[in-house]
């Protein structure tokens, strides 16, 4: 008997490198879906992952509305005279002090409702019924609201009206003021909206 090992023809050989790459490919194909279905779903992001927002192009007295967790969420470039309205308002507001403290975090209860008085963040959803309230920006009636109005929110569905920091008036069918979600500033130009600056 011959000691000298069996040689392999080159034929067997390509057959034998296809066969490991095809089931190589296989495996690794069947790992794709495996590992995917471990990460988030795009559900799971859009239900509680945070949403960052460049503020950069938003003009003075504009409004942005951005989505987090399927809700629409309201940012504010506020003007001077959209902050001067707010000490006005004091006794006609329902909750002037943001005493509900459920309605936004520690660092939004001041007369503002804000981190930096110049932008709003909050959550554009009435308080009532769930309903989306419309902007009546200008002073007056020129938007159809009272003469004395001073700008800010109103709620078709029910009539509740809500000033430049998401205050409700008193009497109106909406029971607290509009949300803050947490939020904080990764630049001067960035928001970070569903999570809470560590530390703060």
């Amino acid at each position: 008997m011959s000691n000298q090992p069996k040689k392999i023809d080159c034929g067997r050989r390509r057959l034998i490198l296809a066969t490991a790459a095809v089931g190589g490919a296989g495996a690794i194909g069947a790992l794709v879906p495996f590992v995917s279905s471990l990460l988030p779903s795009e559900r799971a992001k859009a239900a509680g992952a945070p949403v960052e927002v460049d503020i950069s192009k938003l003009g003075v007295g504009q409004m942005m509305t951005v989505e987090w967790r399927g809700k629409p969420v309201w940012i504010i470039h506020r003007s001077p005279a959209m902050l001067e309205t707010l000490p006005k308002l004091k006794d006609a507001v329902a909750d002037p002090d943001s005493s509900t403290e459920s309605q936004q975090p520690a660092y939004a209860q001041n007369a503002t409702r804000s981190i930096k008085p110049e932008y709003m963040v909050v959550i554009g959803i009435c308080t009532h019924l769930g309903c989306s309230p419309s902007q009546k920006f200008k002073a007056g009636s020129e938007e159809g609201m009272a003469g004395d109005w001073l700008g800010g929110f109103l709620c078709p569905c029910h009539g509740s009206t809500f000033d430049f920091a998401g205050r409700v008036f008193k009497a109106k069918p909406a029971p607290t003021n509009l949300e803050v979600p947490p939020h904080y500033y990764i630049s001067d130009t960035r928001i970070l909206i569903g999570e809470e600056k560590k530390g703060a």
